[in-house]
């Protein structure tokens, strides 16, 4: 997927590469992955300048680490926030361009313990966004007409969609309205939200959204970069391109024949299976015979029939009460039901 990205980029000549936080899913990645996103951000290097901020998966102090050897290479990296004159504003004179940056903010890094002991807890989204909208007019005071103003952040918007594979205790909990954004911005970069999207605002102020599907709620999400074209003074025109690299997510639902039968459709997809029928020992086995990439097989569990009234399990011998509970949950599978038998008749003698 990134060397489609970069192909992109390459192939529009674009002047600057944005990166709005989340490089890594985890705030300690492998080698593995550091190894391809640090190669990654050196080709686009190769082609523009590259600017990125912190994600709430990222380790800030680890990305302001590697910073000074980043930028050697044209890649600027902001971990911690800053503020405008200690690393928070970028300007590429050559571009004619003021960057804003403002990575992640957590709740609490701006809600402190004593607001929290003073106030109701509906006050707290409050001032994290007032105390949020107050960083964004530091960091964006300085810039004027005359030049292509942009912010680069990574947090949640009020009125934007949430693609599916979003943590929720990061995404909603602590919001701000699309007023934070000053009206000389002429192009606002958000990450965070995995689908990509416009949020609804006068100016242009987007998601790129992820550029795989993460997990399966975000099966149907649309899947892209965006190319911006920004003139001082003025809105910026956004084009979406669609990612078709990385390998899909599906999702196969309905009894172990009908899924079987459309195991030739799956390709090098990661496949959820969802079986709407009896359980059995060794479904999921037969499953994964037949899709090795099947990476979730669920038995979907009918509502539990209600008991007939008067119906009383402990009169029953062990076998029957063994019995009539597994059709209860609609299961029916005599090898389990032997092997009940079997420990119920060992356990006695």
């Amino acid at each position: 997927m990134l060397t489609e990205v970069v192909a992109i980029a390459a192939e529009h000549s674009v002047d600057l590469t944005v990166v709005a936080g989340d490089i890594f899913d985890t705030a300690s990645p492998t080698p593995v992955a550091e190894q391809i996103v640090w190669r990654a951000l050196l080709e686009f290097s190769e082609i523009s300048p590259v600017l990125v901020v912190s994600g709430n998966h990222d380790n800030p102090a680890r990305l302001d680490a590697v910073a000074p050897l980043l930028d050697r290479s044209g890649v600027t990296v902001v971990g911690v926030p800053a503020p405008p004159g200690g690393g928070g504003l970028v300007e590429l004179p050559d571009l004619g361009v003021k960057a804003a940056m403002l990575p992640f903010v957590s709740q609490r890094g701006i809600v402190k313990v004593e607001d929290m002991m003073e106030t109701d807890p509906d006050q707290h989204a409050g001032k994290y966004a007032e105390r949020l909208q107050r960083i964004v007019a530091a960091l964006t005071s300085e810039m004027s007409s005359e030049t292509v103003n942009i912010l680069i952040s990574h947090l949640t918007v009020f009125g934007a969609e949430a693609g599916g594979g979003e943590r929720q205790a990061h995404v909603f909990g602590y919001a701000v309205p699309t007023s934070v954004f000053p009206g000389h911005l002429g192009y606002v970069a958000l990450g965070h939200l995995h689908r990509q999207q416009k949020v609804p605002h006068a100016g242009q102020v987007w998601y790129s959204g992820s550029p795989l599907q993460l997990d399966f709620g975000e099966v149907d999400d649309r899947k892209g970069v965006l190319l911006v074209d920004a003139e001082a003074g003025k809105p910026a025109r956004v084009t979406t391109i669609p990612l078709t690299s990385g390998r899909n997510l599906i999702t196969l639902r309905g009894t172990l024949d009908e899924v079987l039968s459309r195991a030739d459709e799956t390709g090098d997809a990661y496949v959820k299976v969802v079986l709407t029928q009896r359980g059995r020992v060794g479904l999921a086995d037969e499953v994964r015979a037949a899709i090795p990439n099947a990476v979730d097989v669920i038995l979907e569990s009918p509502e539990e029939r209600p008991r007939k009234h008067g119906e009383n399990r402990e009169a029953l011998a062990p076998s029957d009460a063994f019995h009539q509970y597994l059709a209860e949950h609609d299961q029916d599978d005599p090898d389990v039901e032997q092997l009940f038998a079997d420990l119920l008749e060992e356990a006695m003698t």
